[in-house]
C-alpha cells in the first residue's frame, strides 16, 4: 500500500513539473525591448530568406514598428488588468479591432512584397502561413479545454 502511494505521489510530482517546464516559447521575449525583439526577428528572417543588408534594414524597421505596437498594447492590457477595469469589448469594438488588424496585415504584406524578391516573398508567405497555423491550432485547443 505504501509503495502505491509513493508511486502516485511521484507520478503527480513529475507530471506537475513537466507541465510547468513546458510553457510557451515566448515567455523570455516579454522581458526584451522592442529593439531587441526586432533585431532577433530580422536575424531569423535573414537566415531563412537570405536577405541582403538593404533588405535587412527595411525589414528591421517594419519589425521594430510592430514590436513597439505590441509592447504598447501589452502594457495597456496589463494596466487595465491591474486596475480591474478590463471588460469584454462590444461587437462593434471587436469588429473595429479585427478590421484594424487585417488592415495592418495587408499593409505589412504589401511592404514585404516591395522589399523581398519573388522567391523570398513566396518563402516568407509559407513561413507566415505556418506560423499562423500554429497559433490557430493552439487557440482552438485552449478554447476546448476551457469549456
Amino acid at each position: 500500500m505504501k509503495k502505491i502511494i509513493v508511486a502516485l505521489v511521484c507520478m503527480v510530482g513529475l507530471t506537475a513539473m513537466a507541465q510547468k517546464e513546458k510553457g510557451h516559447g515566448r515567455d523570455g521575449m516579454k522581458d526584451l525591448t522592442a529593439e531587441q525583439i526586432a533585431t532577433l526577428h530580422t536575424k531569423k528572417m535573414t537566415l531563412a530568406l537570405d536577405l541582403t543588408l538593404a533588405q535587412q534594414e527595411k525589414v528591421k524597421a517594419i519589425t521594430l514598428e510592430q514590436a513597439k505596437e505590441r509592447k504598447a498594447k501589452y502594457a495597456e492590457r496589463k494596466a487595465q488588468k491591474e486596475e480591474g477595469e478590463r471588460k469584454k469589448p462590444t461587437s462593434e469594438e471587436r469588429y473595429a479591432m479585427e478590421n484594424a488588424k487585417l488592415d495592418k496585415m495587408i499593409a505589412q504584406k504589401a511592404e514585404m512584397k516591395n522589399i523581398l524578391s519573388a522567391e523570398q516573398y513566396e518563402k516568407w508567405q509559407k513561413m507566415d502561413k505556418q506560423r499562423g497555423n500554429k497559433h490557430s491550432k493552439k487557440g482552438k485547443g485552449e478554447r476546448k479545454s476551457r469549456k
